[in-house]
């Protein structure tokens, strides 16, 4: 319990006081965001906010899973590595993203096909790596690996965590398009997950994972919730600065990453289920725009559909902060209650 202390407690610390040091270095080099053209008129004035921020949410769960392990008897594992690998390497990925933006101005970063290559070959490397180096079960789970259990095999299961990562962190990025509304929303998505971690290490033979790598998890998911938490103190409305792909995609892929290596990887749609939803609007704007001429809201992802009938933008946050908070409770009550289920059973 105390190493979970001091992994959330130091990574929201380092993403509170972190933040405004690099507000700062960002605002000494006029690094700030370029607002597309086809957005909400009022996200206008938002043009120049300093972005880039998710390197403070990078650094903070970076510094809170390393200092969680000193002075306690919690030891560093596979597992736990590959969490913060797969943030490091999303978060690069969205640095790039960034970066290409700024230095050219414009709404526009990597092109879609270059993205796409880069977050599939960090996938595949996580895939592996979560096979051969931290033995991930290879199984379909929602709860447990007997839920359903079904064996995927090596290459079923790479093709399957592809999927999961480069969706989840690109749902997320959909998301973040209010002030705060993706760092807020993950934040009870980690929190979860934390809760889950710990249970797992608590009940590792109903489980069926290492005690090692459920609680070392555990610390993962408190650390991004402590990073998210700190940051979100300088990004929530009207933001001071904005996380930018560097942060969208890193906690798209940890909460992918999490979901994987804890063997809940059905469980996530519940628990992200305000991202999946985002993503939804988005697929069926494309979708009936192409087949039928027509838009189903005013603009997608659907919190700018709101924005449009005249919701205040805190109000359109608060309101799908609460959405994002009754999905990840709904995923916790299911997994209590698929244990309670086993408990009675057996």
């Amino acid at each position: 319990m105390l190493a979970l202390m001091a992994s959330g407690g130091v990574a929201l610390v380092v993403a509170l006081l972190g933040t405004p040091i690099l507000l700062r270095w960002l605002e000494r080099r006029r690094i700030g965001q370029q607002i597309r053209e086809d957005g909400p008129a009022s996200h206008s004035v938002k043009a120049g906010t300093p972005t880039m921020g998710g390197i403070a949410i990078v650094g903070a769960v970076i510094v809170g899973y390393a200092v969680a392990h000193f002075g306690t008897q919690v030891k560093f594992s596979a597992a736990g590595y590959l969490v913060v690998i797969a943030v490091f390497m999303f978060g690069a990925i969205g640095f790039v993203d960034d970066w290409i933006k700024v230095r050219h101005k414009r709404s526009l970063g990597l092109n879609k096909r270059g993205k796409l290559v880069a977050q599939i070959l960090a996938s595949v490397l996580f895939a592996e790596l979560a096979e051969h180096w931290a033995h991930t079960a290879t199984s379909l789970s929602f709860t447990k690996m007997t839920t359903p259990g079904l064996a995927l095999g090596e290459w079923g299961w790479v093709a399957f965590a592809v999927l999961v990562l480069v969706g989840s962190s690109n749902a997320v990025n959909l998301t973040d398009g209010l002030d705060g509304l993706a760092a807020g929303s993950s934040t009870f998505c980690f929190a979860v997950l934390a809760i889950i971690g710990y249970w797992l290490f608590r009940h590792v033979r109903t489980y069926h994972l290492l005690p090692a790598s459920a609680i070392d998890l555990a610390l993962a998911s408190v650390a991004l919730a402590g990073g998210c938490l700190g940051f979100l103190w300088w990004n929530a409305a009207p933001a001071r600065i904005i996380m930018g792909d560097t942060g969208s995609l890193a906690i798209g892929s940890g909460l992918a990453a999490l979901c994987l290596l804890m063997n809940v990887d059905l469980l996530l749609p519940i628990i992200g289920g305000l991202f999946v939803l985002e993503t939804l609007s988005v697929m069926a704007q494309v979708v009936s725009f192409r087949m039928f001429g027509r838009r189903i809201f005013r603009m997608a992802p659907v919190h700018h559909h709101f924005e449009l009938l005249g919701w205040p933008e805190t109000t359109v946050i608060v309101r799908f902060w609460i959405l994002g908070g009754l999905f990840a409770a709904l995923g916790l009550g299911i997994f209590y209650a698929e244990f309670l289920s086993g408990t009675h059973l057996t």
